[in-house]
């Protein structure tokens, strides 16, 4: 007993996450409301200070730009802040429909952010370069330089200001409302779902952990109530969809982006080569999957691997890892590398950050998500005792623990971009697995531990490079018109297909995956798929060199994880691990190293 709760109760209280502390009253919340209202009253603000500044810099207006840029960074954190609670209020509760009006508002608020944005950048463009390089050389500026200047670097790729801000003002009840349509369409679709006799009406999270059971019949009926679920809204996630696209195609060709991956590399601070390096290499190695593939089958008893069987785990896949018993693994293991990354993630658990009780209102899928001037992280996720649930726990702690490497910088400082955002993320399910396999008991759970990285690597190379594909031939087409439903399912089997290669059967694809998978209806981030597969390989390389240099390199991986806020992706490979990200090399050692466990799971499966 404790506090007057009994130890089931206590331990469902661990499972919650903590929200109060940050705003206290849920959606209701009185100083949430106060924050917000403080935040418009902010923007006004800001945007008056504006109009008042001289419209050139100059050694008199210097320090002027100075106050009001480290205003805008402030705002900034604090639109974040918002921003983030909402999230996690429409998570908990898909049901909380003040939730739902609240993150209607901060689209409203992170226009008003962009268009406040959109003046600055206009304004740093037309600046002379020896005066631009005069603002931010000195003082606080000079913390979060690489971030000026990318934006003024990006203003000269977009429109005048004026057709900017209007983009940013008709998004809102456009744009981000298709978003906001989808999100809510997806937490409204319920199954009923049979399972030891008994029928229960399940949300689409947790239809969705049943995906990685050991029961094929599980499996099997997961994925066609998936199907099903999905069917009944096709009609209308195919009028999202091509709304969503025809609004980014429109908005590109207005500022003369010649590729709809103009943007999302942007955003990646990275270069076309980089990219193209990288899936160069991963179609590459796909074929060295199909061994694994095979000995996979014959331990479940399959002639065939369909698109439900991708997480169908092997071994010793009765084992269950409680919440509490996650925790003690995930702090231990990470312990063995680094103190720090241990204390942190004992504190997440010890300060309620995480919320991960298994309920049926809640929304599907896992995030980490910062809260700006606040310092502090809260993880999502639904967890169900599976070594799967272990990992997604590991991962989103990683977020954290990079958010936290970061916690003392300038915002500006601790922009990093989603591809190198998943360094610290993957890197700790790397190291939170081969610690576990080192400890192995038998080898039932070796091969069970095997399989789930080598799994990993399946996802990683097939289903998302799947989905980068889809994206690229969906705005191809989309170009010349809207796109029907018939037509989008056939280019989801057409990726699937060149994706896959001889691992999935072929009658075991997915033609309505472009409408069930979230990612590709958020507005935020356009080709929110490739950013996981970099971050798989690229942590993978960073995870290479601690094994050969062991705990020494902690301190040199933190240095790297703070310096993703401050540099392009091809700089922090080239400064950390001393490679060339352009180039094949690096990317086919990176594959080849994800891989190096068939042969030892084969050998394990006979």
């Amino acid at each position: 007993m404790s506090n007057g709760l009994d130890k089931e109760a206590v331990a469902n209280l661990a499972m919650k996450w903590n929200l109060e502390s940050i705003f206290p009253g849920g959606s209701a919340s009185a100083e949430y409301n106060a924050f917000r209202d403080k935040l418009k009253a902010d923007l006004a603000a800001a945007h008056k200070s504006f109009d008042d500044l001289p419209k050139e810099l100059s050694s008199s207006s210097r320090d002027a730009y100075r106050t009001f840029i480290l205003e805008f960074q402030r705002i900034a954190s604090h639109v974040e802040c918002a921003y983030s609670m909402a999230d996690c209020l429409t998570a908990q509760d898909v049901k909380d429909s003040k939730a739902l009006d609240i993150f209607q508002e901060m689209d409203v608020l992170v226009s008003e952010y962009n268009n406040l944005e959109t003046r600055l950048e206009a304004f740093g463009k037309k600046q002379d370069d020896n005066e631009w390089a005069a603002l931010i050389e000195d003082g606080e500026l000079s913390r979060v330089r690489f971030y000026l200047d990318e934006l003024r670097r990006n203003a000269r790729n977009k429109m005048d200001e004026e057709f900017e801000s209007f983009a940013n003002e008709l998004a809102v009840n456009g744009y981000h409302a298709w978003n906001r349509l989808y999100d809510k369409m997806a937490g409204d679709l319920k199954v009923d779902f049979v399972e030891d006799g008994k029928t229960t009406e399940i949300s689409l999270g947790q239809l969705a952990s049943k995906m990685d059971s050991p029961d094929r019949s599980i499996r099997q009926q997961a994925f066609e109530k998936l199907e099903g679920a999905w069917e009944t809204r096709a009609d209308y996630v195919t009028m999202i969809l091509n709304s969503l696209g025809g609004f980014r195609l429109t908005l590109y060709k207005h500022r003369k982006w010649d590729s709809p991956l103009y943007e999302p590399l942007v955003m990646g601070r990275m270069k076309r080569e980089t990219l193209d390096a990288m899936w160069r290499a991963v179609a590459k190695g796909v074929s060295k999957l199909v061994p694994y593939i095979e000995a996979k089958k014959k331990l479940l008893g399959m002639d065939k691997f369909m698109w439900y069987d991708q997480t169908a785990p092997v071994g010793k896949s009765d084992r269950t890892v409680s919440f509490a018993d996650a925790r003690k693994l995930i702090v231990k293991h990470l312990g063995g590398f680094s103190d720090e990354m241990a204390k942190f993630s004992d504190t997440a658990f010890e300060k309620r950050w995480i919320e991960a009780e298994n309920r049926s209102d809640k929304a599907a899928g896992g995030f980490c998500t910062g809260f700006g001037p606040i310092k502090e992280s809260r993880i999502f996720m639904t967890y169900l005792d599976t070594f799967g649930d272990l990992m997604t726990l590991a991962h989103e702690l990683g977020h954290a623990y990079h958010h936290n490497v970061l916690r003392e910088d300038p915002y500006f400082a601790g922009m990093y971009p989603m591809n190198l955002a998943e360094t610290a993320s993957i890197f700790n399910e790397l190291l939170v697995t081969d610690a576990a396999l080192s400890q192995a008991a038998d080898q039932d759970e070796k091969l069970m531990l095997l399989d789930q990285k080598l799994s990993r690597a399946h996802v990683l190379f097939c289903n998302l490079h799947a989905r980068f594909i889809f994206d690229s031939t969906f705005y191809a087409e989309r170009k010349d018109g809207v796109i029907p439903r018939k037509r989008l399912e056939e280019l989801m089997v057409q990726a699937q297909k060149e994706a896959f290669g001889d691992t999935l059967d072929s009658d075991g694809y997915y033609p309505l995956f472009w409408a069930s998978k979230l990612h590709f209806f958020l507005t935020g981030i356009p080709f929110y798929n490739f950013p996981y597969t970099f971050g798989f390989l690229f942590a993978g390389g960073v995870y290479d060199r601690a094994k050969k240099e062991g705990a020494a390199f902690a301190s040199k991986y933190r240095n790297l994880l703070h310096d993703t806020g401050s540099m392009t992706t091809e700089e922090l490979g080239q400064k950390h691990l001393g490679v060339d990200l352009t180039k094949d090399g690096f990317w086919e050692a990176a594959v080849d190293r994800m891989l190096e466990d068939v042969e030892q799971f084969v050998e394990l499966a006979r």
